[in-house]
Order: C-alpha cells, then structure tokens, then sequence
C-alpha cells in the first residue's frame, strides 16, 4: 500500500532529529509499501538541514522518499517558529488535491507533535479515500501550556485545542507513542477502540554500523578524562523539556567527587545553559556540539554514567514518556541516572539505573555517588540489563510491524 507520512521535524541518520519517521518507512519499504515522508525543509531538532530550492521538492535517501516543503528557518520559541508551524500546514492544505492525486496513499498520517497537520492530512484523505491516522508525540496544547506557562486563552493554544480535538473526532487511528494518553484522549472525544499505544523505538543497525566520534570531540574527551576519574554524560536536544539546569546545579557537588558533566547537542537553551554554567562557576561542566548519529554508539561509550531528566511535571508526565535518547542510553549498556516523576519509568522496569526526583540537584549528586560506589560488575549488570529490555521491547522493526497491526484494525479496509 501506498503510506503518506506527514512529519514536519521528520530527519534522517544523516540530518539528526527526529529519526522515527525514517525508520519505520524502512522497515514498510522492505515489507512492500511505497511510503512518502513530508517534512519541512528547516527544523529546529535536526542537525543538517535538506538543501531546498524550490517550494516543493523530492529528495530519495537511502531508498526513502521525501517531499520537503520549503519554509523559513528560525532560532527558538519566537514568532517566527509559529510562523514556520503555519506556513507548513497551509503549504500543505492549499497544495492537498495534487498530493492526493500524485501520491494515492492508502494511508495519511498526521504525525508532526503539534495537531494542527490533521487539517491538510484529513483534506488528502478525503480526497484519496486513505486511512487517516494521527500519532501523538506530545500532548499539544497541555505541554506547551505547562512547561511554557501559556494560558489556554492564548489564541495560538485555542487554534491548537481545537486542532487536537479535530484529531480525535475524525482520526480512523490514533497512534499513541505515550503509553498512558487514552483517558485524556477519550475526554477529548476519541472512540477508544481506535486508540494504539506503538512506542519509541531504536534501530539495531545502529549499533553495529557506527563511526568515529569528530577528532575534536575525541581531543576534548581524551583531556577532561585525564583531569576527572568520572564523567556523566548527556547527549541530545539542548531545550526547556530536559531540565538540564538540574544537572548543572548537581555538577557543583560532583566537584569532590572527581566528576565531570559533558553535555552533547544543540538547542534553543544551549547558550542560555552555557551562561547559566558560568554563573554558577562549574567549572566540571563541558558542552560539546552535536555529533552524527551514527556516532553516538562511540560518543556514549566514552561516559561512565548517562543522564536524562524531566521538569517535575507530573501533570503532564501523568501520560507516560518515550524518549528516543534514553533508547540509545539503553543500547549503550551504560547506568542511566534518570530525574523524573512520570507514569511510566523505563530505567526502573529495566533496572538499568537510578531514578531520582525531577529538579532535585542533591538526588543526581547522591545517584553518582551511590553509582561510583559499586563494584564494576554492579554496574556491568546494569548496563547488560538496560540492552537486553529495549531489544526486547523497542526494536524498530516490531514497531513497524505492530505500527501496521494498529492501523489495519480501523473500519474500513486498507485497498
């Protein structure tokens, strides 16, 4: 069948960020499916943007098909980042008939973390009598309204409810990457029987086909081991959401332990963190830019113990949590210090780490300490078992398979 996926941040092993939409249209091609991705050509989350040259353009990579929608690029959450959200999505409506007509998918899925993509994806599917599907990423508009603080008169937040709501009464599937949204979506109007929780997922591949960290980044690392007997890493979109300030303030601790911080990525708060770093004097603190993906096997290999944490949200986290960072923390077979108060936890499931709360600088400090403490064959265990659960439970080509499961299931039949 033919599987029009609509992503606007959607990038590739080579780009960065986000890599989801690139792995399960591989694994469709290998099953027989034609698939198309639709992407913005600039997002914020990628490393490497597509070169575009006009309005529309196709692009195969590595036997997956894009069709990049050129919008305007722009820095953090401004005006223009709204501005490229709303250029996408009328792009795509205006342009929705000869979508239809060239593509003929028998599938169209919304799948761009905010709901407002549901307009064009509903108008191609109307159109070519697709299956349409939405996938929930993130809970827009509750997360932007609780980590941004706005409020739900905001007419950027009531556009994006009325969108979200629009999702759930029209949507033949809806494709959950949180496992806990089905209450939340039902409130909003969803039949239950067409919700399906596929999570986040890592592709083994990865792991075996990996290159070299950057001379630069190996210069670097090679210096602050010989000044620290530890290091913590951290790897990944440098934004709000991930709470690294946390990490910083924890940093000042990990001083007399020998141990230092090395953060790893881009984002909108990297600067702003960076400062944040210098005023507090953490001096055992190092940011390093982002690396390709299929160097973060070696990249992560260099740390002792990996870090993610969360702001203490439990509102929004009630719902449950996928992060794609903490499956390649897994694979690394590395203990994960994991700050979060969520509906799901999967270092605890795995036992694979230390989970301590959100926002708590003395919780991580003490989670290095007690991690320095064992033995090496604690930690060895650790590790193995973190591998050992996201194989099992997170390969991308169950998820693609379970993906297609779900999606089957609605109504009326696939052609």
């Amino acid at each position: 069948m033919n599987i029009l996926l609509i992503d606007h941040y959607a990038g590739s092993p080579g780009m960065g960020m986000e890599y989801r939409p690139y792995y399960l249209a591989e694994y469709w091609i290998k099953s027989g499916h034609h698939v198309t991705i639709i992407a913005a050509s600039y997002a914020h989350v990628r490393t490497n943007q597509p070169q575009v040259s006009a309005d529309w353009e196709e692009q195969d990579l590595d036997g997956v098909n894009y069709l990049w929608v050129r919008t305007k690029p722009y820095k953090g959450n401004t005006v223009k980042r709204f501005y490229n959200i709303f250029e996408f999505v009328l792009k795509l409506f205006f342009k929705s008939r000869y979508i239809a007509r060239s593509f003929t998918p028998d599938v169209v899925i919304a799948s761009s973390t905010y709901p407002m993509d549901i307009y064009p994806a509903k108008r191609i599917s109307d159109i070519s009598g697709a299956k349409l599907v939405y996938e929930i990423h993130d809970l827009w508009p509750l997360s932007p309204m609780i980590i941004g603080g706005y409020s739900k008169y905001h007419p950027f937040i009531m556009l994006m409810q009325a969108a979200e709501n629009y999702c759930y009464r029209h949507a033949d599937v809806v494709i959950s990457i949180l496992p806990k949204t089905l209450d939340h979506c039902v409130a909003h109007g969803l039949n239950p029987e067409k919700w399906h929780h596929v999570p986040n997922g890592i592709y083994v591949e990865d792991s075996s086909n990996t290159i070299e960290i950057p001379a630069e980044h190996k210069a670097i690392l090679e210096q602050i081991r010989k000044r620290f007997a530890h290091i913590v890493g951290y790897t990944g979109n440098i934004g709000l959401a991930n709470a690294l300030d946390t990490l910083v303030l924890a940093s000042l601790k990990l001083l007399s332990m020998n141990t230092a911080v090395v953060m790893v990525g881009n984002g909108p708060e990297k600067e702003n963190l960076i400062k944040f770093s210098s005023e507090k004097n953490a001096s055992n603190v190092f940011f390093l830019d982002a690396v390709p993906k299929k160097a973060i096997p070696a990249l992560l290999a260099q740390f002792d113990f990996l870090f993610i944490g969360w702001h203490d949200l439990f509102e929004l986290y009630k719902f449950g949590i996928s992060p794609n960072k903490l499956m390649d923390y897994m694979m690394a077979a590395r203990p994960v210090i994991h700050a979060v108060h969520a509906g799901n936890d999967l270092v605890s499931e795995a036992g694979c780490g230390i989970t301590v709360k959100p926002e708590d600088a003395d919780s991580v400090a003490e989670a290095v300490q007690n991690l320095i403490s064992m033995s090496n064959q604690e930690k060895m265990r650790m590790g193995a078992n973190g591998k050992a659960y996201v194989l099992k439970n997170h390969e991308y080509q169950v998820i693609a398979g379970n993906y297609l499961e779900s999606i089957a299931l609605a109504d009326h039949s696939v052609r």
